[in-house]
């Protein structure tokens, strides 16, 4: 089985202190996993380690012969300026940006994937609405329909079910579901973990360190759990070395 990502001993961390500490493994190419973890365990921190925006303090990722051209981010919703003068359509289209740069680049079939997307993720009608006036759910499908056009390998969510409807949240699994039957690699930040057991076939669980990474069943189990929170809990100042020390 051939990796999407392998992580070479990452040590990723700001102002030189670690949040995630020597971290490694495979993430296998066309899977699908949930990134689980107590708060402050460095979920986040390693999808930003993913996309580039942190440099490693220590080790390596190693892309499998993938481009970051190649991979799709969703943030959370809390760093998404929904103050920004655009509206719906705008915010979709932005998907095709490394396709096709500026917007004055569209064409009737841009248009059309546009619309397609739009579709896809049930916000017909809310085409010319402005972000700002979206509730969380409706942005967050918007935000989804913007990733469908990136058309990514490797697609990487962070919380991306928090502040939803149930309605919505089952739509947006539909779409992780999709991805993961065309084969994408998809990594996705959550904290519901009956979400988890009841959708995302693999787990990774973190606390800084790694605690466990495998099927999900061997990994939300409550032994590693406690041993997470029990991790974290030891990490009161710069984490380097208190994984080992809580275990």
């Amino acid at each position: 089985m051939t990796y999407a990502l392998q992580f070479q001993g990452l040590t990723l961390g700001y102002d030189r202190h670690p949040a995630v500490h020597r971290l490694r493994g495979e993430i296998a190419e066309g899977s699908l996993t949930a990134i689980v973890g107590p708060n402050g365990a460095g979920k986040s921190t390693m999808l930003k380690g993913v996309i580039g925006t942190l440099r490693p303090l220590e080790g390596g990722i190693d892309f499998g012969g993938l481009t970051r051209s190649e991979i799709a981010y969703l943030p959370q919703q809390s760093d998404v300026d929904r103050s920004f003068p655009i509206v719906v359509a705008d915010l979709v289209t932005m998907g095709l940006w490394r396709e096709i740069g500026g917007f004055a680049g569209l064409r009737a079939a841009h248009h059309a994937r546009v619309a397609e997307a739009i579709a896809a993720v049930g916000l017909e009608g809310f085409e010319k609405r402005p972000i700002g006036s979206l509730s969380g759910g409706q942005i967050q499908r918007a935000l989804f329909a913007r990733l469908l056009l990136q058309d990514a390998r490797l697609v990487l969510l962070d919380e991306p079910f928090t502040a939803v409807d149930a309605k919505t949240m089952a739509d947006l699994i539909g779409v992780v579901q999709r991805w993961h039957g065309e084969g994408r690699t998809v990594l996705a930040v959550l904290h519901d973990f009956d979400t988890v057991r009841d959708h995302f076939p693999r787990t990774m669980m973190l606390a800084r360190e790694l605690v466990a990474h495998g099927p999900t069943a061997q990994v939300l189990t409550a032994e590693n759990q406690f041993r997470a929170r029990q991790m974290c809990e030891a990490c009161a100042g710069p984490p380097h070395t208190c994984g080992r020390n809580a275990a």
